[in-house]
């Protein structure tokens, strides 16, 4: 018998953990930080519900730090086993874990010296040196591959199409070893992560599955189908009006993904005529770093980036384009005059640099601040999204009168059309099928239309659930 433990994204989008007991040991599937509303970030400050010393592997399903952004704070309390990922999941890390601790230094230090912390002094979820000994644990692994694990435990990573890197983890394991269970087939267990879309450019699409035995599926989106408007054109109404009113452009995008994908259409925009020749600033010291490992992995790339002309590097940068690194380029950015386009991270605004820019912008009219992804219940994205007339940024109310939009078409996440599309892939039904990863509204809402189109047995954990997996 093997037991599941949900740990994390149960009937919320952040802190996805899953922990997988057989065969006398454990490994956790995702160790992602939980974001949002207080009483989820709070789940970052308290010990894992299990020791983290007992944790034999980790297993992740790609780099967003909503799925790994946990790992130095479990190796800093006592996990030392492997960490196993895709190759270009591993690069990524490379670069995420020590720019998510430096920004959480950043903010304890900078809440020290504003004295606007509750705590004193306030700290660090966890340090640089802790994501470099996180770092030093990680196995990389080619898609396809079978990693075994333990002796009876195998997993194999299949593209997603989420990011670069992302994929599907179907964990394998062997009953022959069983009392009693003879040559019978292996239990599989397949774990979403973040299924991403069909048709979309730069990522191949993701790989269908035949079969498993249990399936955890992401749900965030699992109440909604996005808009079908042209994300190039939506993107290009709002910066021709931004411009016309003499403002700036800001946007909120994760460094991993949407970053990229939002500089290859503004580029496409520019040459086509579209849109004026702007300055367009990435503003985030790993951008440049992920950039290049996008041309490094082209075999994930898919065939319409693949076939284009010249150098792909060269279609991720537009024709007066800037890769900040330092802060006092950061900090130039909100003196510039004239109409700009600013892209810094994270997206959902719950740190780093884009808050500067939201403290400095926002309160002025003729500014656009644009949301191209998910903002969970909670963060500053959301409550932007709902209409707030003020938002708290290190301490101080900022009134908005910048316009907000959003561009739904333009989300890595597959809608719950996309999501029942992959589902189809299956030649048979799961025993159970989990929904995770999403709020309770899309949770729910996916659970019914996977029961009512295709006839499968659907549960939404809870937060600590177990279940035995027979």
């Amino acid at each position: 018998m093997a037991t599941l433990q949900f740990l994390g994204a149960t009937r919320t989008v952040t802190g996805s953990k899953y922990l997988l007991e057989a065969d006398g040991g454990r490994a956790l599937v995702d160790c992602g930080l939980f974001q949002g509303l207080k009483e989820l970030r709070l789940r970052n400050w308290q010990p894992l519900p299990v020791n983290p010393s007992s944790i034999n592997w980790v297993i992740l399903t790609h780099a967003h730090i909503d799925h790994t952004g946990y790992l130095p704070r479990l190796v800093r309390d006592g996990f030392d086993g492997p960490i196993y990922a895709t190759k270009a999941t591993a690069d990524l890390l490379g670069i995420l874990l020590p720019d998510s601790a430096r920004l959480q230094e950043e903010d304890a230090d900078y809440a020290n010296r504003k004295g606007f912390s509750k705590h004193h002094p306030a700290l660090p979820l966890y340090t640089e040196d802790d994501a470099r000994a996180a770092l030093k644990l990680i196995h990389p692994i080619d898609f396809g591959q079978n990693v075994q694990i333990s002796k009876a435990i195998q997993a194999r990573f299949i593209p997603a199409g989420h990011i670069l890197g992302s994929s599907f983890v179907k964990a394998e394991i062997a009953r022959g070893a069983s009392p009693g269970s003879g040559d019978a087939p292996p239990l599989s267990i397949l774990f979403s992560g973040d299924i991403g879309r069909y048709d979309e450019p730069i990522l191949n699409d993701p790989v269908g599955v035949d079969e498993a035995d249990y399936l955890l599926v992401e749900s965030t989106y699992g109440d909604r189908t996005h808009e079908h408007s042209d994300p190039k054109q939506r993107l290009a109404e709002i910066i021709n009006a931004t411009v016309q009113r003499g403002g700036k452009v800001i946007i909120p995008a994760f460094s991993v993904g949407r970053t990229q994908l939002l500089v290859y259409y503004i580029r496409q925009l520019e040459d086509e005529h579209r849109i004026p020749i702007l300055p367009v600033a990435v503003d985030s010291p790993m951008s440049a770093s992920v950039t290049r490992l996008y041309s490094r992995h082209e075999q994930q790339h898919d065939p319409d980036l693949r076939q284009a002309a010249g150098d792909s590097t060269a279609l991720l940068s537009t024709r007066n384009f800037s890769l900040v690194q330092g802060k006092g380029g950061s900090k130039a950015l909100d003196e510039a005059k004239g109409p700009a386009i600013i892209i810094s991270a994270p997206g959902m605004a719950t740190g780093g640099r884009i808050l500067h820019h939201l403290a400095r912008f926002l309160p002025d009219e003729p500014n656009t601040v644009v949301f191209v992804g998910y903002q969970a219940v909670g963060t500053r994205g959301r409550l932007l999204q709902s209409g707030s007339n003020e938002i708290k940024i290190y301490g101080n109310m900022v009134p908005v009168h910048a316009r907000i939009e959003s561009i739904g078409s333009l989300s890595a996440h597959a809608d719950s059309s996309e999501i029942l599309r992959w589902l189809s892939s299956f030649k048979r039904a799961p025993r159970e099928t989990f929904i995770v990863h999403g709020e309770p509204d899309s949770a729910e809402a996916l659970r019914k239309s996977i029961v009512e189109k295709l006839g499968w047995k659907v549960t939404v954990p809870a937060y600590k659930q177990v279940v035995e997996l027979n």
